[in-house]
């Protein structure tokens, strides 16, 4: 794959916050910016793509499908202000992977230990949906994210089968192929390469309010996700 583009996580972080790939989303986000609910009208919209968040030096990336278009669409972090992220993030704090049990803005003292949140789309799409060409524009990021965690990391979470379709995507471009290829579930590991590949279904309303997806679900695949970091 390509080696192009910024060098440093901070880098290519930068570079997505300045990505103009995709007009359909750029216009969904700037409209949801022009529209907030109403329980946030007071407070600024990021409206941007959204960056990853976390170490520089993980051991663990969790990857998610897309910024939610109240919730990292509007603080600017990676499941941070919705319902979605007060799961993701109280899971993390059980497994002992982050400071705190919830996180509401970028300015709140959140921080991640050992672990970056990214996501094969950053931009909020419409419905949570993204297009097969936007979905295609934006993976490339996350090939360079894996590169550029270097040997640290040892474990990527993917948060739903979009997610996992994206990271055996990216892993494929690192020239580690994995065939035939793996079936998504909850709880499924594989070893692709010098990683750990874990399965976990998205935090997702459509998951949690069923309970297709429980609290003690969640924990144990970070803490199992932590366990496997760390050997």
């Amino acid at each position: 794959m390509s080696r192009r583009g910024a060098r440093t996580l901070r880098g290519l972080n930068r570079e997505i916050v300045r990505c103009e790939r995709c007009p359909r989303l750029r216009a969904w986000c700037e409209s949801v910016v022009e529209n907030p609910r109403a329980s946030y009208r007071s407070q600024r919209y990021w409206g941007k793509p959204v960056p990853s968040f976390g170490d520089d030096h993980p051991r663990v990336l969790v990857v998610g499908l897309a910024p939610g278009a109240h919730g990292a669409n509007r603080t600017g972090r990676m499941f941070t202000g919705d319902s979605s992220g007060d799961w993701l993030f109280e899971a993390l704090h059980a497994a002992e992977l982050c400071a705190h049990p919830r996180s509401t803005s970028r300015k709140d003292g959140q921080e991640l230990y050992g672990v970056r949140i990214s996501g094969v789309v950053h931009c909020a799409p419409p419905g949570n949906k993204p297009l097969r060409e936007e979905r295609d524009a934006c993976r490339p990021y996350l090939a360079r994210e894996i590169d550029l965690c270097g040997e640290d990391l040892k474990v990527v979470v993917a948060l739903g089968g979009f997610a996992w379709d994206g990271v055996l995507w990216a892993l494929r471009e690192r020239g580690y192929p994995r065939t035939p290829k793996p079936k998504f579930g909850h709880g499924v590991s594989v070893r692709v390469g010098p990683y750990e590949l874990l399965g976990c279904f998205h935090p997702s309303q459509l998951n949690t309010f069923t309970g297709r997806l429980t609290r003690p679900m969640l924990r144990d695949v970070f803490r199992e996700a932590k366990r496997r970091g760390d050997a």
